[in-house]
């Protein structure tokens, strides 16, 4: 159902058993899939690509230009899965000629206040608590945990099944399946509580947490770390994850493990 005091420019493509409330406004170039559900006063923009069967809270802007002074008027998307839940007061941004597009994935919570810059690329299975804030250029992993107030540092990436919590300021790259926080944000344990919600076997986890004892508690240096990881660690996915990950790093991973942050924590 399509509220009469809704508008919707005559290019736009909505799909069947769309709900659209009142007061809310969808521009040109923009496309819904079936089943989705749009709150009152919401504002779609043109390049919005919106899957099936997500929901749209009040008073969030869906694909603004990006803020940013480098963007030229180029035509570029946002495009958000299917099943994904955007809350009040969201902020997505399309992206720039950098990635053409910023991408949210399937089954997402992204919670209210939380804003998206131009060209980030969100997995599936995300959830950003309230005022989460992602500046451009970020990559973000499958099932990755922000809590409330985490702010992210433009260009930073974040593994899949990683927790950041809540408050912490991200400038450095956090590999999968940690548990992240303090300031300046430092390693503090492998997320166990995620992963096993997700599925993962206690001797997996074991796995995770004897590669980052390696990377992150016994004090050696990055390069060290791998290759000693690489040499006593059997091979599986989650290593050889992790190891690419590290070695890909653009600005750095996180700080690792410190006597005073684990007297701090316990």
């Amino acid at each position: 159902m399509i509220h009469p005091l809704t508008y919707i420019h005559p290019q736009a493509k909505i799909a069947q058993n769309v709900t659209i409330d009142p007061f809310t406004t969808i521009h040109k170039n923009v496309e819904i899939g079936e089943g989705t559900w749009i709150g009152s006063n919401v504002t779609i923009m043109e390049g919005a690509r919106i899957g099936k069967h997500c929901r749209i809270f009040p008073s969030s802007v869906i694909s603004a230009i990006p803020q940013d002074l480098k963007y030229k008027g180029e035509e570029t998307l946002t495009i958000i899965g299917d099943h994904t839940t955007i809350r009040e007061c969201v902020t997505i941004n399309r992206g720039t000629s950098d990635r053409n597009r910023t991408s949210i994935g399937n089954n997402c919570l992204i919670m209210a206040y939380s804003h998206i810059a131009h060209d980030c690329v969100i997995g599936n299975h995300c959830i950003f608590s309230n005022n989460t804030t992602l500046a451009g250029h970020i990559t973000v992993g499958d099932n990755v945990v922000l809590a409330g107030l985490t702010a992210v540092q433009q260009f930073v990436r974040i593994g899949s099944y990683a927790f950041v919590t809540g408050g912490s300021l991200v400038r450095k790259d956090v590999p999968p399946f940690v548990k992240a926080a303090r300031e300046p944000l430092s390693y503090v344990g492998v997320n166990s509580i995620g992963l096993k919600r997700r599925g993962f076997s206690l001797d997996k986890i074991n796995h995770i947490l004897d590669i980052y004892r390696i990377l992150f508690v016994r004090g050696f240096n990055v390069s060290k770390a791998l290759s000693i990881i690489e040499t006593e660690i059997p091979v599986s996915d989650e290593r050889d994850e992790i190891i690419s990950f590290v070695r890909d790093t653009g600005r750095g991973i996180m700080k690792g493990y410190s006597r005073r942050l684990n007297e701090d924590i316990s």
